[in-house]
């Protein structure tokens, strides 16, 4: 535990992002707000600093819980941060609706395989015999 760390290793460290390179460009890219502010990758954070931070179609608003520098497993992780439980409740309502989505796309009729094509034939040949 650190008693300063930049905020672009903190979301690395909380496994916000793969590497340090894709937190910087979110912080820079206006992606990550620090107490409803935008900042700059090189800023300390201190505890119960307020983040909101969008990753892709996701939206986080968290509270800072402990500060660490070090990337550990996924379980040490989530202990750095409190999610607020309207934050996870919207995110929870998008992720099931995005799955409803999907699952309404995936009955849809596509064209036929190879193999299906091949039986296609197969009866039309066996038809036309007849």
């Amino acid at each position: 535990m650190s008693e300063k760390v930049r905020i672009d290793k903190w979301l690395w460290a909380a496994r916000f992002f793969k590497t340090r390179s894709k937190a910087r460009t979110a912080i820079t890219g206006g992606k990550v707000h620090l107490n409803g502010a935008r900042v700059k990758p090189g800023r300390t954070l201190v505890l119960d600093d307020n983040l909101r931070i969008q990753r892709g179609v996701e939206q986080y608003s968290i509270t800072v819980m402990m500060l660490s520098d070090r990337r550990g497993p996924p379980l040490e992780a989530q202990k750095l941060y409190q999610e607020d439980d309207e934050s996870q409740q919207k995110r929870e309502a998008a992720a099931e609706q995005r799955a409803l989505q999907r699952a309404s796309r995936a009955g849809r009729e596509r064209r036929p395989d190879k193999k299906q094509r091949r039986k296609i034939i197969r009866f039309r040949r066996e038809g036309e015999e007849n």
